[in-house]
């Protein structure tokens, strides 16, 4: 999942958006993570499996709820249940070389119409619908009373939204509204809910790469090569302290670049480069005295050893905070802390191209449509337009009910919604009356 935060930053500077909600579904799990001002933040004490890990990674949050999850219902309160543990490559009841038999996300879509049985990766793989309703019926629709169609719509309402509430309270939980960003949608799952997680939230654009299923690794294709190290301090001046404590502070950081500086390089050249390719970025991570948290800076200032210098350093902290925490939050009256030393080591990479192809009229050639597909939602059956998503033209656009097809995922795009692609072959998805 890091990998598509990446490619989301380098498509977001391509694209010139500063701003972007990254959300990826694959077969078990939600990611989402947020690009701030071109920028992602780093967890440097992120938890995995209930531990804590010295290691910093790209913050991230996930879920457990993807397109393999297991769905049940609870024989308390008979309401339905996803997950958290999930199908995982075996999709679903309807391979019926899966081994399994308990009802799973992928059942539903092939049940309501939106997977092609027979072009499940690309064919390799043939579901079987039967199969799938039989499951259903037994395990949801029947203990609840109602059709299998509206049984396996229900729960993929019941997921959508829990989709949704997810990717807006963490949105909001940092301070930020859905209005101020770009969605990103992918994975191989994402396209199918990318209408249903998005749908009201009020993004500027939601944004659906064609190569969807593998973004996460054009993202890790995208990564430069980087090296880095962190040195716990304890610094701590208060806001009217003296040039000399202001200076005394700039020495103890710059020791410890200088020192971390030292271990990338050497790092660097175990691994075959030279000196002279590694960019140095160092940072620092700064708190209001005081506080609990601290937050990571990439420092204004390569050098620190001035009274000058300080207060870039401290600009820079205060900035940072009123982008995460709001300007209003700002208290320099209860002083600064420094926590920690961070030097980083990078040696660019050659980046992917993002594709620029010549654009072409709203109306999709005749030979892209591929068929009509009977498509459940809201209760009725409708047909559905199914085109072939190589064969769409930068330009083209496509009005639901229609589903859009490639050998690794399935764009959804139901009554009520509207897509373009454009000339980098991203669609982007909106909701018309």
């Amino acid at each position: 999942p890091i990998g598509g935060v990446i490619g989301s930053k380098l498509l977001g500077e391509t694209l010139g958006y500063d701003n972007i909600a990254c959300s990826d579904i694959g077969g078990t799990s939600f990611d989402m993570a947020l690009i701030v001002k071109s920028n992602f933040n780093i967890a440097s004490d992120p938890d995995m499996a209930r531990l804590v890990l010295s290691l910093p990674l790209v913050a991230m949050d996930s879920v457990g709820a993807g397109a393999g999850s297991f769905v049940r219902i609870d024989p308390h309160s008979r309401s339905v249940k996803l997950g958290p543990d999930s199908a995982g490559y075996r999709v679903g009841t309807c391979w019926k070389d899966s081994g399994l038999d308990t009802v799973s996300v992928t059942d539903c879509h092939i049940v309501l119409g939106y997977l092609n049985p027979d072009n499940f990766l690309g064919g390799l793989i043939k579901l079987d619908v039967d199969r799938a309703k039989k499951h259903i019926k037994e395990q949801i629709a029947d203990p609840l009373g109602i059709s299998v169609e509206d049984a396996a719509a229900g729960v993929i309402e019941l997921l959508d939204l829990d989709l949704k509430e997810y990717l807006r309270s963490n949105i909001s939980a940092k301070g930020y509204s859905p209005s101020d960003f770009v969605c990103f949608s992918y994975g191989g799952a994402g396209p199918v809910h990318t209408y249903g997680y998005t749908e009201g939230l009020g993004f500027k654009d939601v944004v659906v790469p064609a190569w969807a299923a593998g973004f996460s690794a054009f993202g890790c294709a995208c990564a430069d090569f980087e090296y880095r190290y962190d040195k716990s301090v304890d610094i701590a001046i208060p806001q009217y302290s003296s040039d000399k404590s202001k200076i005394e502070a700039c020495k103890i950081i710059q020791d410890a670049w200088d020192e971390l500086t030292l271990k990338v390089i050497e790092e660097f050249k175990i691994n075959g480069f030279s000196e002279k390719d590694v960019i140095l970025r160092p940072g620092y991570r700064m708190q209001y005295m005081g506080q609990l948290n601290d937050l990571e800076i990439t420092s204004p200032v390569s050098k620190a050893a001035s009274v000058a210098d300080w207060e870039e350093i401290v600009k820079e902290y205060e900035k940072t905070y009123a982008r995460v925490y709001s300007e209003s939050a700002c208290s320099p009256e209860l002083g600064f802390s420094v926590t920690g030393v961070i030097m980083r080591g990078v040696v660019a990479t050659q980046k992917p191209v993002i594709p620029v192809e010549k654009e072409h009229g709203a109306t999709p050639p005749k030979e892209a449509k591929i068929g009509v597909r009977k498509f459940y939602r809201h209760k009725k059956w409708v047909d559905a337009d199914v085109w072939q998503m190589e064969k769409l033209l930068p330009g083209n656009e496509v009005i639901g009910p229609a589903i859009v097809e490639s050998d690794a995922t399935t764009f959804v795009i139901p009554k009520g919604f509207a897509t373009r692609l454009d000339k980098h072959r991203l669609f982007h998805l909106k909701e018309i009356k």
